[in-house]
């Protein structure tokens, strides 16, 4: 795993699993900020390519990848061994029934939640360990909604917001134009 951080999202095996784009991901983890030794959990993990991007800072620690999805779990399998990240472990499960017996984390990434961001967050707030990082990335308003107001509420947290907008030249013929991805709100709590 020589990789740096910011693999091209074109490196990636993928699927009909929607995958966090290489700008998000950096962001992402520097706001994350992952140690070399640090246990990761990885929820809603898609196609892997965070939780790949999380093993190569993470070289000497664990990164759980739990993903809802046959076809992610496959993709998550095909991209750790591309990748030589074989310190990561996919998990197919629904969450949080599938934090019950993982230990407990450094840094917890929420990228999907099907529904259930407020069980996952108290199951989440239980497995972090003190000075620990709980982030979450969110495509919709009402996600962001639910996470603000919910680690607002537990004082032990330090919050912080921001809404990212990544736009990207693309050729149309001799010309480029710009081709706007979908904005994400990255919410980061640290106990």
């Amino acid at each position: 795993m020589t990789q740096g951080l910011g693999i091209p999202d074109s490196q990636f095996i993928r699927g009909n699993i929607p995958m966090t784009k290489q700008e998000i991901r950096i962001l992402t983890l520097a706001k994350a900020n992952i140690g070399a030794n640090d246990t990761v959990i990885d929820i809603g993990a898609g196609t892997g390519s965070l939780s790949i991007e999380a093993a190569l800072l993470a070289k000497h620690g664990k990164v759980f990848a739990i993903e809802r999805e046959a076809e992610g779990f496959d993709l998550i399998k095909a991209n750790a061994a591309k990748f030589k990240a074989e310190n990561v472990a996919p998990i197919l499960g629904v969450a949080p029934e599938s934090l019950a017996g993982l230990p407990a984390a450094d840094v917890i990434l929420i990228g999907g939640s099907g529904g259930k961001l407020p069980d996952i967050l108290a199951c989440a707030d239980k497995l972090l360990k003190p000075g620990g990082r709980l982030v979450v990335t969110a495509v919709t308003v009402e996600t962001l909604s639910t996470a603000l107001h919910i680690l607002r509420e537990k004082k032990e947290y330090n919050i912080d917001a921001c809404s990212v907008q990544v736009t990207r030249i693309q050729a149309v013929g001799a010309s480029n134009m710009f081709k706007a991805l979908n904005p994400i709100y990255i919410i980061v709590g640290s106990k």
